[in-house]
């Protein structure tokens, strides 16, 4: 179903038909839109051109997928599960499935909103995972071209509907996904945090063949053990450690390259004093044993050195 709204001549709606290819994806967009509010006029516009399940968003509705909104111009309130929060330009609401919420501009002011409905095994595990949550569902991004981009870019791909559309229109939903999760993970501060991470990242760089000590480089950061550990996993989503034990492994992996160096070097010369729990680490990063990874670099039919 597609139909022009109100505002801009290329502003519209369309809500998509899925096919079983569309289902094995386990990524789905199902709806996507623009549409100009005016001063004074009734939410939603058109209403009867909507799906019955969509139309009661200015009283309160319950959907079985997911949903951004993203607003660019006016003002109005968004309610969701007994919170309400004042919509604004720049604010990116989240909507998930089984979640009660309404929404809509203020009467005498009118907005512009952008909207992508989606659903699918994937983002589903997001939520079950708690990467997306229910606690976060208002975002207070801005005005972003690139938003803007990416919803334009999903439009035209559900206009157009080529040969594996959907892929790409998810694409777009996974950025607006990322960056919005980034947004929040980084908070108030992100240059402060960006310049610790990056920082701690050098320093850990720079020892990879030692032994990690938390407190030497949180001293060397200006930070408690406790709050570096803090702010390095809001930025990056792991640990000090867990990212240190990763720069071992991709260090291990080149070292892995060169035939005279063995398992038992390579793992004393990163720091481990005991091969066998290095061995099960890389397999358990890799998939691959380090006496298998030479094998594996080595062309089909090479004889070992």
């Amino acid at each position: 179903m597609q139909a022009k709204s109100p505002g801009k001549p290329d502003s519209f709606f369309h809500y998509l038909p899925v096919s079983e290819e569309d289902e094995k994806l386990g990524v789905i967009c199902t709806t996507a839109g623009n549409t100009i509010i005016p001063p004074h006029v009734v939410y939603p516009p058109n209403r009867e051109a909507h799906p019955a399940p969509f139309r009661p968003v200015a009283e309160g509705r319950i959907l079985p997928i997911f949903q951004t909104v993203y607003l660019t111009g006016g003002e109005g309130v968004f309610n969701a599960d007994d919170r309400s929060y004042q919509v604004k330009p720049g604010s990116l609401l989240l909507i998930l499935p089984g979640m009660k919420h309404s929404y809509k501009p203020a009467f005498e002011i009118g907005w512009q909103e952008y909207w992508v409905g989606f659903k699918g095994d994937y983002f589903t595990r997001m939520l079950v995972e708690g990467i997306i949550s229910p606690q976060h569902i208002f975002f207070d991004i801005g005005i972003r071209d690139d938003f803007i981009t990416t919803y334009n870019r999903i439009f035209e791909e559900v206009r157009t509907q080529q040969p594996l559309y959907q892929l790409r229109a998810c694409s777009g939903i996974l950025y607006i996904l990322a960056e919005i999760l980034t947004h929040e993970r980084r908070g108030k501060k992100p240059d402060y945090y960006q310049t610790v991470v990056e920082k701690a990242k050098r320093l850990m760089g720079s020892r990879v063949e030692s032994i990690l000590n938390l407190t030497d480089i949180s001293a060397e950061l200006g930070l408690s053990p406790s709050r570096f550990n803090e702010i390095f996993k809001t930025y990056t989503a792991m640990t000090p450690y867990q990212y240190f034990i990763q720069l071992k492994i991709h260090r291990a992996e080149h070292l892995l390259e060169d035939e005279n160096v063995s398992v038992k070097e390579v793992s004393f010369s990163l720091g481990f004093e005991d091969q066998y729990y290095f061995s099960r680490l890389f397999k358990n990063k890799t998939g691959i044993a380090p006496s298998e990874w030479k094998k594996y670099l080595r062309p089909a039919g090479t004889p070992p050195a």
